[in-house]
């Protein structure tokens, strides 16, 4: 039986990274991965430009049922520790918003370069190469590979969540997990387009394809979410960054908290009684996109075409109040098929902090996605998965 220090099951973006900070310190480490092709989705994210980290990560853009967990790896290897690596492997890149930062180029050249310090580490990498069963002796761990058995004296799961099945997501590393007793927070779609009945939809249809501005709100204490973000109108239901961000937060049968005006729409309103003889329709569309306000103001019985002076100050303010404080319950999410990431996952009660160990079998490890971390949009995510696979790659 082939023996190595470390088997990393995973190639993703935290496996890839931990195997090669690991070789590089020396130790002889094995790279296993399902799937035909490495690193699927740093290949597909940011539009094909990979969004690898955020200048400004910090813990408080991650959630988890255990939200102080992430601090310690996040300190010890942060987003200008992953920017000098990629500056050494002379990566262009770009801002484009709010600390998120895309290659200029290609994520080709993300993967290139992971791929490169894997190189450098003497990594032996074996993909595609299925994990059909895992054993834990007095000293290793024994794995049954597709291309045979082997041994390691540690193992490191970074085999993610189930988001975007079709790029070959599976529950593999929770079923490992429960394998060795591990708890399992349930698993749930995040940075996902959300879903409405039908019906209650209906009305709002036609705006597909609408993009604006708007202030979001969703959960309650701890677990509660406010962004400011563009909001996406869909055939379904409501994408964009605002909506992608706040379903993280949102849960079955709980409301969204929309503002789309600005939070003085009341009062320009009421100046525009006494001032102006605009219609009401070309008055509101001077503060959200005119298709919104002609679908808005029938839910009032309120013409679009009645001059300012006409109305009522009380339905005036009717009117702010429901654009400043739109409220409405989801039916559902567009499920793993749309979702960026998976909320959920390992139970970091259950690991170390500094190393991302096992509290409950010596020489076990979680890292990346399939443990109960969860970034914001933006390229929180992958700093996770860069900070808790040197946290990891450092300790084995």
């Amino acid at each position: 039986m082939e023996q190595f220090d470390v088997v990393v099951v995973g190639a993703g973006a935290a496996g890839l990274f931990c195997a090669g900070v690991a070789g590089r310190r020396g130790l002889r480490v094995l790279l296993l991965d399902h799937a035909q092709k490495v690193a699927e989705k740093i290949r597909i994210s940011g539009g094909g430009r990979c969004n690898f980290t955020n200048r400004d990560t910090t813990a408080a853009n991650f959630l988890s049922d255990n939200p102080a967990f992430c601090r310690s790896a996040l300190a010890r290897y942060g987003a200008a520790d992953f920017i000098a690596l990629v500056q050494r492997h002379g990566i262009a890149f770009h801002e484009k918003h709010r600390g998120q930062l895309f290659c200029d180029d290609s994520a080709e050249q993300i993967i290139h370069m992971l791929l490169t310090e894997c190189a450098a580490g003497k990594v032996e990498h074996r993909q595609p190469n299925a994990v059909h069963a895992v054993r834990h002796g007095a000293e290793c761990f024994e794995l049954d590979t597709g291309a045979g058995p082997v041994s390691a004296r540690k193992l490191v799961v970074a085999t993610g969540g189930l988001s975007i099945p079709k790029i070959g997501a599976t529950d593999w590393g929770y079923r490992l997990a429960r394998q060795f007793g591990h708890k399992i927070v349930e698993p749930r779609p995040a940075l996902v387009p959300l879903t409405f009945d039908a019906l209650a939809w209906a009305p709002f249809a036609a705006l597909a394809g609408l993009s604006m501005p708007v202030t979001v709100e969703s959960g309650s204490g701890r677990d509660k979410g406010r962004f400011q973000e563009d909001l996406l109108f869909t055939h379904r239901g409501l994408s964009g960054p605002a909506v992608l961000q706040i379903s993280s937060y949102w849960r079955p049968g709980h409301a969204l908290n929309i503002a789309l005006a600005d939070a003085g729409l009341a009062d320009s309103l009421s100046a525009a009684k006494a001032a102006s003889k605009r219609q009401l329709g070309n008055e509101l569309a001077l503060h959200l996109p005119g298709r919104l306000a002609e679908a808005w103001l029938p839910r009032f019985d309120l013409p679009a075409s009645r001059p300012m002076p006409e109305l009522r100050d009380r339905d005036l303010a009717r009117l702010a109040d429901s654009l400043l404080h739109w409220q409405l319950t989801p039916s559902g999410t567009e499920g793993w098929r749309k979702a960026e990431v998976t909320a959920g996952g390992v139970d970091t009660r259950e690991l170390d902090s500094r190393s991302m160990e096992s509290k409950r079998v010596p020489g076990l490890h979680f890292i990346g996605e399939v443990v109960d971390v969860t970034g914001w949009l933006g390229g929180y995510n992958f700093q996770w998965a860069w900070a808790s696979a040197a946290a990891c790659a450092l300790a084995v």
